[in-house]
């Protein structure tokens, strides 16, 4: 049987990029991107899907806590966000005068790389 090839799925959102989440409970709000997982398409966005969890003490003495964590949700449930403009908009890739390929938010116009 074949060894299954570790696919990676181009996502329209990056690292650093301000996304609003467009379904489910969090829709609406608006945060950055954390982190990017490529190979199961989620990504990590600051104030959204947070979770609590119950961490136990490590030492004798020491007291347990409960800390809270974001946790990943899919990237098609994203969209890119212009903070100029407070509008969510969909992406398209063009290229600078330099003949670089870059993102574009179709609404607005405005070139996120």
């Amino acid at each position: 049987m074949a060894k299954p090839t570790k696919v990676r799925h181009k996502m329209h959102v990056k690292k650093g990029d301000t996304v609003q989440v467009i379904t489910g409970r969090e829709k609406g709000k608006v945060g950055e991107v954390l982190r990017a997982f490529p190979e199961t398409s989620k990504v990590v966005v600051k104030g959204v899907n947070v979770k609590t969890k119950h961490v136990k003490p490590q030492q004798e003495g020491e007291s347990g806590q409960i800390t809270t964590i974001e946790a990943p949700i899919h990237s098609s449930n994203v969209m890119l966000y212009s903070t100029k403009e407070k509008v969510a908009s969909r992406v398209c890739y063009t290229f600078n005068s330099e003949g670089r390929k870059v993102r574009m938010l179709k609404k607005t116009g405005e070139i996120i790389d």
